[in-house]
């Protein structure tokens, strides 16, 4: 699914900035996504990235499946355990997850985050250099070690290319969003339809 953004209150729309009432260049897609191996059968992938959203942040989310049946009571209502590895802002790793509350009074359950940032562990002092100033230097060094082989990016464009064509022939526009928002509401659709939801996008 593919938006592009119109008028917030702070920026042109992405068709002022392109200077080109016709463009149908998204500036933000939302994936599903499956991976064809016996490892990964049946469980999905969703992609979201986009511009002028609501915040800008990167992560990874591993939501664990619920067990099959529930051995508490009220377990249904709530969360899956989540693992998020936050990539920025704010660099960390947080595992999400629903505990027995100790003390009297019966069983009581309650969704706990276990976190760990890098500021926090590494001290006040730490400030993690932005992605591109880290692969800047990295190329200042001659270290690789971040950078993709030549035949991941290959794999990975072998991949896009032929999802970036069926958009180039089709007639239909990006469905658009308002910028400073979450993206286009067809993107929710997306994952209610799995009876799930994004994430939200912490401002």
């Amino acid at each position: 699914m593919r938006g592009q953004y119109r008028n917030g209150r702070d920026t042109a729309s992405y068709i002022e900035h392109a200077e080109n009432p016709e463009s149908k260049t998204e500036s933000f897609v939302a994936l599903k996504v499956d991976i064809e191996n016996w490892r990964w059968a049946g469980t999905p992938f969703y992609l979201r990235t986009g511009k002028r959203l609501r915040a800008r942040m990167s992560e990874i989310v591993v939501v664990f499946k619920a067990p099959p049946h529930a051995i508490f009571p009220d377990m249904e209502q709530m969360g899956s355990n989540e693992l998020v590895i936050r990539l920025q802002p704010d660099e960390g790793i947080t595992l999400s997850m629903t505990i027995k509350e100790p003390g009297p009074g019966g069983m009581r359950l309650k969704e706990v985050p276990l976190d760990m940032s890098f500021a926090e562990a590494l001290g006040e002092g730490h400030n993690a250099p932005d992605a591109y100033e880290r692969l800047i230097m990295d190329v200042i060094r001659g270290d690789q070690t971040l950078f993709m082989r030549g035949d991941e990016l290959e794999e990975a464009w072998a991949w896009v290319d032929p999802i970036i064509a069926k958009w180039a022939e089709s007639s239909a526009r990006p469905k658009p969003y308002d910028a400073g928002s979450s993206g286009p509401e067809d993107a929710l659709a997306l994952l209610h339809k799995d009876g799930r939801k994004w994430r939200g996008i912490k401002s």
